[in-house]
């Protein structure tokens, strides 16, 4: 969770289970200037690098989300009153928590003004901010906001509602988080398991005062949202289940579930390919940690699909150590993890596409994990049609109140880091509210003796547009893509000199623009689906689907591609397509399934939901009816087709089917309903396992 908090009846026990000192009593003297450099005197980072104290309260207290702004303008939310529902002292700041926005005017690397540009109870500890111009989008649930500023004077002037949580679940850590601009110009969102629902809010409610809470019996009355295919986004497994990631437009049209059964999922963060990544909590205590790729309709595992039951339910064939238990991996439709990283409250992440930090750290998402006090990065490389990840530490510190709850990069590639500072770390509590002043600070991490700068941009021509594109800074780059836009083929002969360039990420951002130009998206896919690069030819493959192309040529072209990665999307992009030539193109797919790549598997199984009769039969066809090799094996298992009880009794049955591999089989029973399941259920109660 993203507001670090432990509550005194329960810190010695999470303290064990992070392997952590348990949190000392509050202390008076971990406010102000000189504490704060004694504390940062105990912060590590890499050789070559270098962390200082950016800002410090009363400029801010208690951060708990924050954006970097085109001018270097760091804007944060704070969380004085953080879950003050739940407290005896109740709000420790009656007007309400703020929005602050810091800024280092004279360059020398520290804030030097802060102007509060929102208050109010309505945003009490908002997890999340995104920046977009002067429109700032605030998740605080059960709220989501647009605040804008017309005027200029940086203030909120309006105050608009596009999303609304569950009401029953306001003030809750595990609700909605920061809104991200993707580099298809849409947006990027999550809620965790506390999110319950979204809905959209009537005529009536959607312009606001620019003050004050809303009634929840008006938020209920606001109809559910419906993803662009029409199914109502709720938690309650019909189909979604838990926490979700989301994509949508500027104005929160064209809502798609992009992956759910999470817990608390906080944050999501596209790269400049449109792949996602994003860290999810554990239930306290059971080392299960993890880091995803989001795999765009995956389930992720929390529950268990069918039923809703916990992952501490017995099920046939679970993982003998817990933290692999907790996400259901043993079942077929389940995404695999890209890491476990042990105990911890994860918190904010993004990606980070600069080259100012060292190569390990470039194109890699850096996320900050509050428990064990670190923000580190993990560094990605291929592993069949998914991922593997190592770890690198960015900064750690051994000082306990070090709680890093955000991480973001500023125009320059420095990355500023948001500490809550508190001496323990979730559990709806909060050791400062006991100090004479409540702590919070910012830190800028940059290789040392290198200056603050942040580089002009010029927005009124597509030269200075395209330049501006290439910037490490997500708040740059979405001003720079709406402008471009905008331009449409004004801006194109620029745009192609940035599809020429030598760095893929920056191509994949020409592309995106390229491929919006009126009348001449297609050429632009089919140009990016010829290119060497394979992140290139998903990126295309993404496109396409977004810009609603013809999508069968374009995967007859990449049905054998080389690279698994690029069929994997394939496979994905192929999703709900009704087509009668779907069936045996995703045949095709499944074919060069080699028996040991889970990603691929769980990817054609996305690819293949609510059509499984056409695409098994079509498999099958292809295959000859060879249903015992280890790749049909693998297929049969993820299937739920009406054939699949009959073969999966075939395998289970089969005299080269060991006894350990027997469960794997019989638990993919249990995703089958039907009477076909039935007389499968019934051979084998009546037959020897030969």
């Amino acid at each position: 969770m993203k507001t670090p908090r432990l509550a005194w009846f329960h810190s010695a026990l999470i303290a064990l289970a992070l392997d952590i000192p348990t949190p000392v009593h509050a202390d008076a003297t971990r406010s102000g200037l000189d504490n704060a450099r004694q504390q940062l005197q105990q912060a590590k980072v890499p050789q070559g690098l270098e962390a200082t104290l950016f800002a410090l309260e009363p400029q801010v207290v208690n951060p708990a989300d924050m954006d970097i702004d085109h001018r270097g303008r760091v804007w944060v939310t704070e969380g004085a009153n953080y879950r003050s529902s739940f407290q005896k002292w109740g709000m420790l700041r009656p007007g309400g928590d703020r929005i602050q926005i810091l800024q280092d005017t004279n360059a020398d690397g520290v804030a030097d003004s802060a102007k509060t540009f929102y208050q109010d109870p309505s945003i009490n500890t908002a997890l999340g901010i995104a920046v977009l111009g002067n429109r700032v989008i605030v998740s605080a649930s059960p709220y989501i906001f647009v605040l804008t500023d017309t005027n200029g004077d940086d203030e909120a002037d309006t105050r608009e509602l596009i999303f609304i949580t569950d009401p029953k679940q306001a003030d809750h850590d595990h609700a909605a988080h920061a809104f991200v601009f993707g580099p298809d110009g849409r947006l990027y969102f999550n809620f965790g398991n506390a999110g319950g629902f979204l809905r959209t809010p009537t005529d009536a409610l959607r312009k606001l005062p620019l003050h004050g809470k809303i009634p929840v019996e008006d938020l209920m009355k606001c109809p559910i949202a419906k993803d662009i295919e029409g199914v109502e986004i709720t938690a309650g497994g019909r189909p979604f289940r838990q926490g979700m990631a989301f994509r949508c437009d500027l104005d929160g049209s064209r809502l798609e579930v992009l992956g759910h059964n999470f817990r608390n999922n906080y944050e999501v963060a596209p790269d400049s390919f449109g792949t996602s990544w994003q860290p999810d909590n554990d239930d306290d205590g059971n080392k299960g940690v993890r880091v995803n790729y989001v795999m765009e309709g995956g389930n992720y595992g929390y529950v268990d699909e069918m039923t809703g039951a916990s992952w501490g339910q017995k099920r046939t064939g679970w993982e003998s150590e817990i933290p692999q238990r907790h996400w259901h991996l043993n079942d077929p439709g389940v995404v695999p993890n890209l890491l476990l990283t042990g105990a911890g409250s994860p918190t904010g992440i993004c990606v980070y596409e600069g080259d100012l930090l060292p190569p390990i750290f470039r194109g890699q998402p850096i996320h900050c994990d509050a428990g064990p006090k670190v923000v580190r990065a993990y560094p990605v490389s291929v592993d069949g049609a998914g991922y593997r990840a190592e770890i690198a530490d960015l900064m750690t510190s051994d000082d306990n109140w070090f709680r890093p709850s955000d991480v973001c990069v500023a125009p320059d590639g420095s990355v500023y880091i948001a500490d809550w500072n508190d001496s323990g770390v979730g559990g709806h509590y909060m050791a400062d509210q006991a100090l004479a002043t409540m702590t919070g600070r910012i830190y800028r991490v940059a290789p040392k003796g290198h200056k603050s700068t942040t580089p002009a941009i010029d927005l009124n021509s597509a030269k200075g547009a395209v330049a501006a594109l290439r910037s490490p800074n997500v708040v740059t780059r979405g001003l720079a893509w709406q402008k471009l836009n905008a331009l449409q083929g004004s801006a194109e002969s620029e745009l192609l000199k940035l599809w020429n360039d030598a760095n893929p990420r920056y191509r994949a951002r020409a592309l995106q623009l390229l491929a919006r130009i009126k009348s001449s998206e297609a050429r632009y896919v089919a140009l990016a689906l010829k290119d060497s690069n394979p992140d290139l030819r998903v990126t295309g493959l993404r496109i396409a689907k977004e810009r609603g192309l013809d999508l069968i040529p374009l995967v007859q072209g990449l049905v054998s591609d080389p690279s698994p990665q690029v069929r994997r999307e394939c496979a994905l992009v192929l999703r709900h397509h009704r087509s009668a030539e779907m069936p045996k193109l995703w045949a095709q797919l499944a074919s060069k399934h080699d028996g040991k790549d889970r990603w691929y598997v769980e990817a054609l199984g996305i690819g293949a939901d609510k059509n499984w009769d056409a695409c098994l039969g079509a498999y099958l066809e292809l295959k000859n009816g060879l249903w015992n090799t280890t790749s049909s094996r693998d297929i049969i298992w993820r299937s739920r087709a009406k054939r699949t009880p009959e073969l999966l009794v075939k395998i289970i049955q089969d005299k080269s089917t060991t006894e350990a591999e027997r469960p794997r089989f019989i638990r993919s029973l249990d995703f089958l309903t039907g009477p076909e399941k039935d007389a499968a259920l019934l051979q084998l109660l009546t037959a020897d396992v030969k």
